[in-house]
């Protein structure tokens, strides 16, 4: 009995000693990595004035949700959509590759389908505070989106 107590306890200590590399375990990322932008979004096209309540959730700039980012434009009442292929955390933000979309004309995207960024079928979120975020170099959102609030 003594010898399955020593073995039992031998091999629990090689267990424990082999699974650690030295270095600090980091835990498992729960959820996506574009989880922490889930939600609703205004400014980006103008500055963001309104951020809490019913004026701010009436009529978002963008919309994030796993697999599809909204966004609304000025010039037209529906929201546009993009499925979203995939997203990569970065150290300040998220790369969005969105499911490619076929030109209207050869060499030129269909209106209002991208963000006004170099390629219609990405997009970059760059984090600039708890509740602030940017699009870099999309001309269609020069101004920082801020996320909507409850009261």
């Amino acid at each position: 009995m003594r010898r399955w107590a020593l073995l039992l306890g031998l091999g629990l200590a090689l267990s424990t000693a082999s699974s650690g590399s030295g270095e600090a375990q980091q835990p498992a990322q729960s959820g996506p990595p574009h989880a922490w932008l889930y939600g609703t979004w205004t400014g980006g096209i103008f500055p963001a004035t309104e951020t809490e309540g019913a004026a701010c959730f009436g009529q978002p700039t963008v919309i994030f949700t796993r697999d599809v980012v909204m966004r609304s434009s000025p010039l037209d009442v529906a929201y546009r959509q993009r499925l979203v292929e995939t997203a990569t955390a970065t150290p300040n933000g998220v790369d969005f590759r969105l499911v490619p979309v076929g030109p209207a004309q050869p060499g030129r995207a269909p209106l209002g389908v991208g963000f006004g960024c170099a390629d219609v079928n990405t997009l970059r979120v760059e984090r600039r505070g708890e509740n602030e975020i940017v699009f870099p170099d999309c001309a269609e959102f020069p101004s920082p989106l801020k996320r909507c609030v409850s009261r």
